[in-house]
């Protein structure tokens, strides 16, 4: 598996759960990463897309938070600089910020953010 793999492993499972947790059909990427040619990423540049913004966002406030952002990493990988910079000025407006190495571990996170059950969903 790789990083895509496990981020298409968590949409597939959102989709599939859409009809019993309704907030899941909110939850999108956010196309700012990955590799792409130069000319494709300066349009989308001067389109907004930034450099750091983790890769998925849950527009739902739940306790305190008005939405959470999760990042999706692989391996031994770790938030960049631009990343951690992100999360941080994420938090000070109270957003709920996750990194997830696999698509199990950020549906735990996504369940047990809107307050669900997370052995109920398995």
């Amino acid at each position: 598996m790789s990083e895509h793999d496990e981020q298409v492993a968590l949409f597939q499972w959102a989709k599939m759960r859409e009809e019993q947790i309704p907030e899941l059909k909110l939850l999108h990427a956010i196309p700012n990463g990955g590799h792409r040619h130069k000319a494709v990423a300066a349009k989308m540049q001067a389109e907004g897309v930034k450099p750091g913004v983790p890769d998925i966002f849950l527009p739902v406030p739940r306790n305190g938070y008005h939405g959470m952002y999760l990042e999706m990493k692989w391996g031994e990988n770790k938030l960049t600089d631009r990343q951690t910079e992100w999360f941080d000025a994420l938090h000070k407006q109270d957003y709920f910020c996750a990194v997830s190495w696999t698509w199990v571990m950020a549906k735990s996170l996504i369940l047990r953010y809107l307050g669900l059950d997370v052995l109920e969903w398995e």
